[in-house]
């Protein structure tokens, strides 16, 4: 087995457990986003602090990375929150493809904040995955699930931001382990005082779904980071989308969702961008 063909498998396997984060969380009931969020990125942050401590890697920050790991925490926390609040209100493939809307922010934010320049493709790419996000959310008075759906969205655009900080700190030499420890603990700490003063009784199944978001999604962290070891993003990225796939049959099986046509064109119009600007990028690479 080849390393492309290893990364293909390993972020095949992120999907499926962020896919499964997302049903154990709907499955966790009737409980606020942000104890749900609390639960998720605590065990991830146990998982990271077992890896950094078998890698000898010490719990410290590269000097003058403190400020982007906190754009990074307080972004992907916003991210986590929106997109926990739009599982529990909407279509289960219709929550992840609002927050696969990421990788289009992500473009956007780079441009902004890291001078990296667009192409006119990628401009195309970014407009065309918006209008698909609003085949998604249907912007009508009439739609009882637009505040879930504009939320959904702006979890997409707080993972871009995160992706993007994720990217310069990868740039400037900081551990991916620690970004997720770091990460992991910010949004612990953030959401501790809600626990403490707005806590809600849980069920011991409740509590057990909820322990096992927090396994899914520590396993997806752990295999998309494997995936990007074997394969360069340009070759394995687009096979991240797979992810609504695995959701839509897990929506279906488990509650009986059926994504409507405006959803399912939404889809379309985005993963065919995804998988446009793919092929864009990797004649680029080739020809350069």
């Amino acid at each position: 087995m080849n390393q492309k063909t290893k990364g293909i498998l390993c972020i095949l396997m992120s999907a499926f457990c962020f896919a499964l984060m997302n049903t154990f969380v709907r499955l966790s009931g009737d409980l606020p986003s942000i104890q749900k969020s609390f639960f998720r990125n605590f065990i991830a942050a146990i998982f990271a602090f077992i890896l950094l401590k078998k890698d000898h890697t010490p719990l410290h920050w590269q000097k003058g990375n403190l400020r982007f790991l906190f754009i990074r925490s307080i972004c992907g926390t916003i991210g986590i929150l929106c997109n926990f609040y739009a599982v529990d209100h909407l279509v289960l493939s219709d929550a992840s493809m609002l927050n696969k809307m990421s990788p289009f922010f992500a473009i956007v934010f780079s441009y902004f904040f890291l001078k990296e320049k667009c192409t006119p493709i990628q401009v195309g790419g970014v407009i065309l995955a918006f209008i698909g996000s609003l085949f998604i959310i249907k912007p009508t008075f009439s739609n009882m699930e637009l505040l879930p759906s504009i939320i959904g969205f702006v979890g997409g655009m707080g993972a871009g931001a995160a992706y993007t900080a994720v990217r310069h700190l990868g740039q400037r030499g900081e551990k991916g382990a620690f970004i997720v420890f770091f990460f992991s603990m910010f949004s612990c700490l953030v959401t501790l005082p809600y626990l403490i003063f707005q806590y809600h009784p849980m069920e011991a199944w409740q509590l057990g779904y909820l322990l096992l978001a927090g396994l899914a999604a520590s396993g997806g962290q752990f295999s998309i980071t494997a995936a990007y070891c074997y394969a360069p993003s340009k070759e394995i990225s687009v096979y991240d989308y797979s992810q609504v796939i695995f959701s839509a049959l897990l929506g279906f099986i488990l509650f009986q969702q059926i994504p409507d046509g405006y959803s399912i064109l939404g889809y379309i119009l985005i993963c065919a961008t995804a998988i446009i600007m793919f092929l864009y990028n990797n004649r680029k690479v080739a020809h350069s």
